[in-house]
């Protein structure tokens, strides 16, 4: 398993150098595209599950304008609500 982690670390960086470098070139729509699979292979490495990557995202959402709803202090289970990203594999 640390191997493959190792590996998955070497790829990462080449990811991000990737990035910067289509960053530099202007080129941003590819450096986006890059970061998606950045943030899915820190997934990977971080064993982050894509439910808990939805529950981030959910929390994340802006107070306002009512995309927000309140919470019930009393409720364990957050409301529904339009995710942020969606992980398509």
């Amino acid at each position: 398993m640390a191997n493959s982690d190792e590996q998955l670390l070497a790829v990462l960086a080449r990811l991000e150098d990737c990035r910067t470098a289509l960053t530099a070139c202007g080129d941003r729509e590819t450096a986006q595209l890059v970061s998606v699979a950045i943030l899915d292979l820190r997934m990977k490495l971080n064993r982050i599950g894509d439910a808990e990557l939805k529950a981030l995202c959910e929390e994340m959402l802006p107070d306002e304008a009512g995309l927000k709803p309140a919470r019930d202090p009393k409720s364990h289970v957050a409301p529904r609500r339009r995710p942020l990203l969606r992980v398509v594999k």
